[in-house]
């Protein structure tokens, strides 16, 4: 038996542009109840209405089926109040998909600033934990839900340059495997989604790679609808997602 999307909460954060764009317009279109989180309200305005069209096309019969709430996730009293604000206007969550991320420009450690290391770990490790515990126990209650964290390669092999973003992604992988022994028989679903190289405009322009060859966040959103629609029964654990073909130019 598969879970029913309908009307159910996702809170996507992210949702501004890239993967979590893509992640909230695919589940806007599955007939979830999306809650689209990121800084910029722009970015967000955007999504809204991408995602509003993608639901017309699936003719999904909501009112409301995206809701842009901007709010930066490290702000721990704004990431709060906004969680009650989703519970409120649209109902208890049921999917939570941690994917906001933030990497430095690749830099030696000795190099690197202390407030490059803050931004990373607080964006990338530290939010999707307060978030988790925030939307934890509802889904405890009701024995049900699933956690998505958007981890990357960096999780599975550091790199010279990204060692912020590296530790970030390899704790969060670490936080997904514990957070998946501690609630899967209550029946939430834990899944890490590890992605190689994605074109959005978190990869900086490069003349020695081949864009064309990168992963598209389309692919992303496709594996999260995944995880979140399979039936009760299993729970993808971890996902490593690379291109078919290398984007390196020789």
């Amino acid at each position: 038996m598969r879970p029913n999307l309908r009307h159910q909460v996702a809170v996507v954060t992210g949702a501004g542009r890239g993967i979590g764009r893509a992640i909230a317009v695919r589940l806007a279109a599955a007939h979830c109840r999306v809650a689209a989180i990121a800084r910029t309200r722009n970015d967000l305005e955007d999504t809204v209405e991408a995602g509003r069209a993608a639901a017309a096309e699936a003719a999904v019969h909501d009112a409301e089926p995206i809701l842009a709430v901007p709010v930066d996730i490290t702000d721990d009293g704004g990431i709060e109040e906004a969680v009650r604000f989703i519970f409120e206007r649209l109902g208890r969550i049921a999917i939570l998909v941690n994917n906001a991320g933030y990497a430095p420009p690749r830099t030696s450690v000795l190099k690197t600033s202390l407030a490059d290391w803050d931004q990373t770990l607080g964006t990338c490790l530290r939010a999707p934990m307060v978030l988790t515990r925030l939307v934890l126990p509802d889904m405890l209650a009701h024995g049900q839900g699933a956690i998505v964290n958007i981890a990357s390669v960096a999780a599975k092999a550091g790199r010279a340059g990204e060692a912020a973003y590296a530790a970030a992604k390899f704790g969060l992988l670490g936080f997904t495997q514990s957070l998946y022994e501690e609630v899967h028989n209550h029946g939430i679903k834990v899944t890490a989604i590890c992605p190689g190289l994605v074109d959005t405009d978190f990869i900086p322009p490069n003349n020695k790679i081949d864009r064309a060859k990168f992963l598209q966040p389309e692919d992303i959103a496709d594996i999260v609808y995944n995880v979140v629609s399979s039936p009760f029964r299993m729970c993808p654990r971890e996902i490593v997602v690379e291109p078919q073909y290398d984007p390196e130019l020789s």
